[in-house]
């Protein structure tokens, strides 16, 4: 999406400021979000034709009692196409990666089921309205979006559940392992603090598992083709959610800050020769192989930064703006926008502005430096704290900033709740691959390769 930015007030009317913008870019959203975004732009078509011949219904695998269909792996197909980029021929190749992502997934709601782990419908429910609500879509969008690209809701409602519930049951199954010990966290900074001056990398990762080794070399054909697509420009974080067994594909594959020894050998050899924002080849580890994408480099200990925390508030207009013919509603909003930009003065103002906004007041701690085009950075570096920007405009709404803080920091220097995440999440990690490990070696699991023939 653009943005046009408008000059300082003059008094001239909010048609000439249409006129008069410059662009810029808005920073992404979170997983599902970005999902929601591609789904709003989906042709209403569907995005894979139907199977020709055999009945989209038929059997493919039976998991313990429950069956998985043809009709469930075109759906997910289908939103693999819109989410990871994984179309035509690519969703020929991923078939049978596709089928072991819906056992793993039928597997966890069977466990979760099993342990009566809650998820409730108003969980998913609630997880539907963020996403309308982050990408201004009117309650119910979501379902008729999936369903203009032909895919079943179930299969975004199995994934949410899956994932909502499989972190609950980790917790839980954690007990008291999820309280790291002080002394523990006090090693982990003691050796950071050790690593002074070492490389340090920040990483997204998918990992792919092997279940077994007649499988490697149709895996390593499935994840050599995920790289394609990913240097082609499918966004990475897209493909970590749809495909990523690893628990960081809730963040879209995001991981922290690491010095090289914290990850695999064989991952921490490639990562010390990649430059930044290149895409690995296939990674062989333990379980499975790894992609990993190098987002950035620096040296432990040193990362100074100026940090800002800020509100947001969005004004939608009613269909996209024409600037030579904006409509009443649309002028009316950039007139409120003008307002509130000349009249808010501090943070509380703008909370209570962006109630019932589509967008969330606070969008979150910002690193001034990351903000892209240099004039919005300039801008909000230099704008006075509590005082509003001038209204930003897209073809969507009227958009005004505010910065309540700004903080030099050094984003290096690990603290004791950083590394009670990470170790935490580590700890999760582990526990989460042994017991999708477990589930598989324990099920009954029937594969009927005679319903299983690729789509031509």
């Amino acid at each position: 999406m653009s943005y046009w930015a408008t000059p300082p007030a003059t008094g001239g009317n909010m048609q000439e400021a249409l006129m008069r913008a410059v662009t810029f870019s808005r920073t992404p959203f979170l997983m599902l979000v970005l999902l929601a975004s591609l789904l709003m732009q989906a042709d209403p078509k569907p995005v894979l034709a139907q199977t020709a011949g055999g009945s989209v219904n038929s059997i493919v695998a039976v998991v313990n009692g429950d069956v998985v269909t043809r009709s469930e792996i075109e759906s997910r197909r289908r939103l693999l196409a819109l989410s990871a980029g994984v179309t035509g021929d690519a969703g020929a190749q991923g078939g049978d990666q596709i089928l072991r992502l819906l056992i793993d997934e039928r597997l966890r709601i069977q466990e979760l089921s099993r342990r009566r782990i809650p998820v409730t419908d108003q969980d998913i429910a609630g997880s539907v309205a963020n996403i309308e609500s982050r990408n201004g879509l009117p309650s119910g969008g979501v379902v008729q979006n999936l369903r203009r690209a032909g895919i079943e809701p179930r299969v975004l409602y199995d994934q949410i559940r899956a994932q909502i519930g499989w972190a609950r049951l980790l917790r839980g199954m954690l007990g008291e392992q999820a309280n790291i010990p002080e002394a523990e966290v006090n090693e982990f900074l003691a050796a950071q603090r050790a690593r002074l001056g070492e490389p340090e990398f920040l990483v997204s990762e998918i990992f792919i598992p092997v279940e077994n080794p007649g499988q490697e070399a149709q895996v390593r054909r499935f994840v050599t083709d995920v790289i394609q697509r990913l240097r082609q420009g499918v966004p990475f974080a897209m493909a970590a959610a749809q495909f990523s067994q690893s628990q960081s594909a809730i963040q879209g594959g995001a991981m922290d800050w690491m010095t090289g020894d914290r990850f695999d050998p064989a991952v921490a050899t490639i990562l010390k020769q990649m430059p930044e924002g290149a895409i690995s080849n296939p990674i062989r580890v333990p379980g499975g192989f790894e992609i990993v994408q190098l987002r950035d480099k620096r040296i432990s200990g040193r990362d100074m930064a100026v940090m800002m925390t800020m509100r947001q508030v969005f004004l939608p207009f009613e269909g996209q703006v024409n600037p030579q013919a904006p409509t009443a509603q649309q002028l009316a909003q950039l007139q409120r926008a003008q307002t509130l930009s000349d009249q808010a003065r501090g943070c509380d103002a703008m909370d209570a502005a962006a109630r019932g906004s589509p967008r969330p007041a606070d969008p979150g701690p910002i690193r001034l430096d990351n903000i892209n085009p240099p004039e919005l950075r300039d801008l909000l570096g230099s704008l006075p704290l509590g005082r509003a920007t001038q209204p930003i405009i897209s073809v969507d709404g009227a958009l005004i900033f505010m910065v309540c803080a700004r903080e030099a920091r050094n984003l290096a220097e690990a603290n004791p709740q950083q590394a009670r995440d990470i170790l935490l999440r580590d700890r999760i990690e582990l526990l989460s691959r042994q017991l999708q490990r477990d589930l598989r070696r324990r099920a009954q699991i029937e594969i009927r390769t005679s319903n299983t023939a690729r789509p031509g």
